[in-house]
């Protein structure tokens, strides 16, 4: 856990693999951008796009090596549909399916697409505009390691790994329910910590030790599993 944790430290500039100082590398942005709009063209439907932005921990002080390169195509949802919420889980399916098929690297950091509705709220102090090359919300490095309180986040990563062995070791009918359970436990958690606290909330960064140490993936991949060994049928012989 203490390597964990020392994964989350605050950097005093940005990773410059990535940026230019505070601007990203033409080559990089280059790339970002050319990666959203493929995304966008595999959809074949007509979004109206607003601006492709960067965020998360690469687009912030608190990057690792198992941080991913978060980029989200801003879209006008109301443009292609009147009916938002359609439109959003057509967009959520989309971009799982995308993300699951591609493994694009870009400098040694995986890309996760996303497709976000215009005026939905960033969480996160640091957004940038690929679209536009220019900071919507930049963030400071010395803002982070004043409020993280590293205790109580080992604490609760401690206790969520619990939940996860105990719930992946399951031998029970309920198993897999049990696991759906957890998975959107997880989910609101993380989701509570964003908007309450911010990207250096307890719970988001909980939820970050969690993934870089292998917890989350092994939770999804064990809800697969059981879930293909349910609609399974053994050879019969007659």
């Amino acid at each position: 856990m203490a390597d964990a944790l020392s994964k989350l430290k605050i950097h005093s500039q940005l990773n410059q693999k990535i940026w230019d100082g505070d601007v990203l590398r033409p080559t990089v942005r280059k790339r970002m951008l050319t990666i959203a709009r493929g995304f966008l063209e595999e959809l074949e439907l007509p979004f109206k796009l607003e601006d492709i932005v960067f965020t998360g921990s690469l687009a912030n002080f608190n990057y690792s090596s198992h941080s991913d390169i978060d980029l989200h195509a801003i879209l006008d949802f109301a443009a292609t549909d009147e009916n938002e919420e359609l439109v959003r889980k057509f967009l959520i399916a989309r971009k799982s399916v995308w993300n699951d098929i591609h493994k694009i690297m870009l400098r040694g950091h995986e890309v996760e697409i996303y497709a976000e509705n215009i005026g939905d709220p960033h969480h996160s102090t640091g957004v940038y505009s690929v679209l536009n090359n220019k900071w919507i919300k930049k963030p400071r490095p010395d803002k982070g390691e004043q409020i993280i309180d590293y205790y109580a986040v080992i604490h609760k990563a401690d206790d969520l790994i619990g939940k996860i062995e105990r719930t992946v070791n399951l031998s029970t009918l309920d198993k897999l329910d049990k696991i759906q359970t957890l998975k959107e436990k997880i989910r609101h958690m993380r989701q509570c910590g964003l908007e309450t606290g911010g990207e250096y909330s307890i719970e988001n960064l909980a939820f970050k030790i969690l993934r870089n140490e292998g917890h989350i993936e092994r939770l999804w991949d064990e809800a697969v599993k059981v879930e293909d060994d349910m609609l399974s049928l053994e050879i019969v012989n007659h």
